[in-house]
């Protein structure tokens, strides 16, 4: 039998090449299909095309995905800046300025779930200068809540006390999925992991904070600015590890530490950060930030370090870096 044809590996696409596709030609015909070996196609590009999220059904390789990800987290951002100007523009047009408070009025008049989704819903023409008018001179006076007496509050009434504020049929922020076009952080005062019940607070130049619903300010941040608490959950797949704290305690031993690292670094394959260990008349207590995927990771680890000959209590706790 005849040799296969030979592979044609053509040289590397220029950085460009990729955000200006508009399609592929195999004998003058527009071609969908899985290339085979030996084909030659014709790469059709165009300065006016520019990704779209579409693309992601149909890309296979995950740096083609995470490329056109970055590619439309950036023009959102552009969008986003674009918004904001035109925004704060017209305001001034209108001879008002662009307080705080008149800014949170237009996002629940627009019912944007954050500044940063109502900027760029400005500035991608879906709200217009004469939205933007409308509201300015129409706009309701603001409104006096109550504030909820939220001095010592457990997860759960924080939660009932969010979709109370905000709604039972608010949006809700994926934690994880939303990172792509969303500015959000994980609040360094409570570390939230997946599994854990958290929501967003909208800040003023940080973007999103994620915060657990147990957070220690939680109470305070629900009490005095509960317009700008959205509603979060975690989406289900978690490929990256999130850092936490354990506080350990127990009677120290030989060997106790060694057999401590050995669950955690040998066994369970988790990366530590730090480690802070002391010791007083025979009372061992130990502190440890480390990364785990999610609570039920977390679970399995402190169901382990339990189990240490010694160690009487393990507990999680909030980093306050």
């Amino acid at each position: 039998p005849p040799p296969p044809p030979p592979l044609i590996c053509p040289p590397p696409a220029p950085p460009d090449l990729a955000s200006g596709l508009r399609g592929s030609e195999m004998g003058k015909r527009h071609s969908n299909y899985v290339l085979k070996n030996g084909d030659q196609i014709e790469i059709l590009t165009s300065q006016k095309q520019k990704p779209h999220e579409d693309w992601l059904r149909f890309v296979v390789s995950s740096k083609a995905k995470s490329r056109i990800k970055e590619e439309l987290k950036e023009d959102k951002k552009k969008s986003a800046e674009e918004g904001k100007e035109i925004i704060l523009r017209k305001i001034r047009q209108l001879k008002e300025e662009p307080t705080q408070q008149l800014l949170e009025q237009m996002r629940d008049y627009f019912k944007a779930a954050t500044h940063f989704d109502l900027y760029f819903r400005v500035g991608a023409g879906f709200i217009t200068t004469a939205d933007i008018k409308r509201f300015v001179e129409n706009r309701p006076a603001s409104p006096i809540r109550s504030k909820p007496n939220l001095q010592v509050a457990d997860a759960k009434t924080i939660e009932q006390e969010i979709t109370k504020i905000k709604g039972r049929y608010e949006d809700i922020l994926l934690v994880g999925e939303d990172m792509d076009v969303v500015d959000y952080k994980l609040a360094k005062c409570c570390t939230p992991i997946p599994g854990d019940d958290v929501f967003g607070f909208v800040t003023v130049n940080e973007g999103i904070k994620i915060h657990r619903t147990n957070c220690p300010n939680a109470p305070e941040l629900l009490s005095h600015h509960g317009n700008r608490v959205v509603k979060a959950k975690w989406t289900s797949q978690h490929e990256v590890a999130f850092l936490t704290g354990l506080k350990i305690k127990g009677t120290d031993r030989v060997g106790l530490i060694n057999d401590v690292s050995k669950i955690i670094s040998e066994e369970l394959k988790v990366n530590m950060s730090s480690m802070s260990i002391h010791t007083d008349n025979g009372i061992f207590d130990g502190e440890i930030m480390l990364y785990v995927n999610d609570t039920r990771h977390l679970e399995q680890l402190i169901g382990k370090l339990e189990k240490v000959e010694g160690v009487v209590k393990v507990s999680r706790f909030d980093s306050k870096e």
